[in-house]
């Protein structure tokens, strides 16, 4: 196999003479010297170019989706190239707010919100509260009984519209715990109750169909599914949710932001959709933004079976594998155009056989020991999803921009393990 596919990398990696491997002006070397493995590189330009590019796309309004990857320099970044965010729990609605992202900036999402949670989103004023199911409409109105604003709100509505995509991912599907069904008068009937409510100010309709979404002809599916209903419910906003897909391996190709929005507004335009369309993309803006450099620690052959490389990370950093059987590819950071000949699996180092990053990689046959092995494409769901399995330290972060790298999660210590650990 051949050097990995560079579309993959961040928009701002180079290759050195040497074969070394920069991102943003910064050598991943002297960046793993510095923060140690494993560690997150974020290339900063690319996730600015990507927000404008979703802003320019949907013009209406779009929320970054922060359950991709939030901390609060991304929650800034977002925020200052533009976009809206979308919070799907108190947690990310605090790291939102505390980063500077003004309220009414937010859309609050969740299929099971606590009246803790939506007091909290109201108290704040966030700008939408996407309402999934009928205990919210109860939890909103009895709310509002105890003296509590009226939120403006979209209405989730669940088309039954299949994507093509891992079952887990699936959000649009009739059989799926997200949304009022669309099929048998739900959506309809929850449009009715918001819209009669004082509770709540009724703004339109939200539908999300998947996650890794590669054909922008699901899109266009659901808005041939959607439209009757959203001329019918009155809405002044459609939100086509997020989910569009990105390539994570060599054999993979995926639409860009652009590609999605003008086919959405395409399709929208065909089927006489008047409202305002909105959007909330969240891998397709940081995924491929982000690499993860790891520490080789054991290469262990297995005569007539395979190579095991076993590195200082593993699902507690990415979970991905092991929830979906997601591909990706690797490389060694000093080495990054040369040719793959060995074929390996990279596994991490937790108690678990399924804790396996690439089951199928194939790597240079110098590899070695200390060498600083590289999975691109981790921008998305890597840190979000990450754990303390086998009370492994979390990874920093750092972004990279014009030579110059600034540090914006630290990696956790065992005293902040500990300091939670209050039962002794």
């Amino acid at each position: 196999m051949t050097a990995v596919r560079r579309d993959l990398l961040p928009d701002s990696a180079e290759v050195g003479s040497s074969g070394r491997l920069s991102i943003g002006g910064c050598d991943v070397l002297e960046l793993v010297s510095e923060h140690g493995t494993p560690l997150f590189i974020y290339d900063e330009t690319h996730l600015r170019t990507r927000c404008r590019e979703a802003v320019a796309g949907f013009p209406d309004g779009v929320a970054y989706a922060t359950k991709a990857f939030l901390c609060g320099a991304m929650a800034r970044l977002a925020y200052e190239e533009g976009m809206d965010l979308d919070v799907a729990t108190g947690g990310e609605l605090a790291v939102a707010l505390r980063a500077g992202v003004p309220a009414d900036r937010l859309v609050f999402h969740g299929n099971n919100k606590s009246s803790a949670e939506l007091a909290a989103a109201i108290d704040v004023g966030v700008k939408r509260v996407v309402v999934d199911n009928s205990d919210e409409l109860d939890r909103l109105e009895n709310l509002h009984r105890t003296g509590y604003q009226a939120p403006s709100v979209l209405i989730r509505v669940n088309p039954a519209v299949e994507a093509h995509t891992h079952e887990y991912l699936q959000t649009g599907i009739a059989d799926s715990k997200f949304g009022f069904p669309l099929d048998g008068g739900e959506a309809a009937a929850a449009v009715m109750r918001a819209r009669a409510s004082s509770a709540m100010d009724y703004h339109g309709v939200h539908a999300h169909i998947g996650s890794q979404v590669y054909a922008t002809s699901s899109f266009r599916k659901a808005l041939e599914v959607l439209a009757p209903f959203v001329e019918e419910s009155g809405a002044t906003e459609l939100s086509v949710g997020g989910g569009l897909g990105v390539a994570y391996v060599g054999d993979e190709t995926a639409p860009t932001i652009s590609d999605w929005a003008h086919s959405v507004a395409e399709a929208a335009g065909a089927l006489g959709i008047a409202c305002r369309i909105t959007a909330e993309p969240g891998r397709s803006i940081v995924a491929s933004a982000a690499v993860t450099a790891y520490t080789v620690g054991v290469i262990k052959p297995i005569s007539g079976i395979r190579t095991y490389v076993a590195v200082d990370g593993g699902m507690s950093d990415n979970p991905r594998p092991v929830l979906y059987g997601s591909g990706y590819e690797a490389f060694l950071a000093r080495r990054t155009d040369a040719d793959r000949t060995m074929p390996v699996r990279i596994v991490g180092k937790h108690c678990e056989s399924g804790d396996v990053i690439v089951a199928e990689a194939m790597v240079p046959d110098d590899i070695a020991i200390d060498d600083v092995l590289v999975t691109p494409v981790t921008g998305a769901y890597g840190h979000s999803m990450g754990s303390n399995y086998n009370m492994a330290l979390r990874p920093p972060v750092v972004f990279v921009s014009n030579g110059a790298a600034r540090l914006v999660v630290r990696r956790e210590t065992h005293e902040d393990l500990l300091r939670r650990d209050v039962g002794i």
